[in-house]
């Protein structure tokens, strides 16, 4: 069966993400949870997994595996948003309601991966 149009969508949206970790490390350097260790490298995982996450949606041997995959990055990836609503210097200086309004945008993005599984 061939994939929907907006599949590829998804994959483009995570792909480019994906590059992002390493064009403007910075950036999610600065929303890294200070807890956690090796933030650059964590940074770099979470790059090449959103990557390849976003490649292996393109295929359909791969398919079902990466929408597994995204589910739990974005599971995961919901502890940043939480750490990010702890503090003034967690917030990386966004404001307070962009950062209210990503938790939402987090569970619309698992449906929507959800969404070609069943």
């Amino acid at each position: 069966m061939e994939a929907p149009w907006h599949l590829f969508i998804m994959a483009s949206m995570y792909i480019i993400a994906g590059i992002m970790h390493f064009i403007r490390p910075k950036v999610y350097l600065r929303i890294m949870p200070r807890y956690l260790p090796w933030p650059k490298l964590l940074v770099g995982l979470s790059g090449l997994a959103e990557i390849l996450l976003g490649l292996g949606l393109c295929f359909t041997f791969s398919k079902e595996y990466c929408l597994y995959g995204i589910l739990t990055m974005l599971v995961v990836f919901l502890w940043v948003h939480f750490y990010m609503l702890s503090s003034q210097k967690a917030s990386a200086g966004i404001p307070k309601w962009i950062l209210i309004l990503r938790i939402p945008l987090q569970f619309v993005l698992m449906y929507w991966a959800y969404g070609y599984l069943v």
